[in-house]
């Protein structure tokens, strides 16, 4: 197999494309794929997505929750079965 660092020819690419997807994936390291020895083209690897917290959009500059909101949440705690069941179906059982 062709290293990650040289191009590869768009013959070679078509010929063995999921085995390049797969060397990019593993490695992270970005493959060329040339055309008459003119690079036309990159595989590159995909960033994943990190999770964040679900209530990022609310922190403060220093990361922290709203004052208050600790508390608020504790509310959440002391609901029964039957008020969440409320809560998911709309008022109906």
């Amino acid at each position: 197999m062709q290293t990650a660092t040289a191009n590869v020819n768009i013959h070679y690419a078509k010929t063995h494309l999921s085995r390049l997807i797969d060397e990019v994936a593993s490695t992270g390291k970005p493959i060329t794929i040339a055309k008459a020895g003119t690079p036309k083209v990159k595989i590159v690897p995909i960033d994943e997505p990190k999770m964040g917290s679900m209530f990022g959009f609310m922190l403060d500059e220093n990361g922290n929750l709203p004052e208050g909101f600790k508390e608020f949440s504790e509310c959440f705690d002391e609901l029964n079965d039957e008020m969440v069941e409320l809560m998911l179906n709309n008022g109906e059982f």
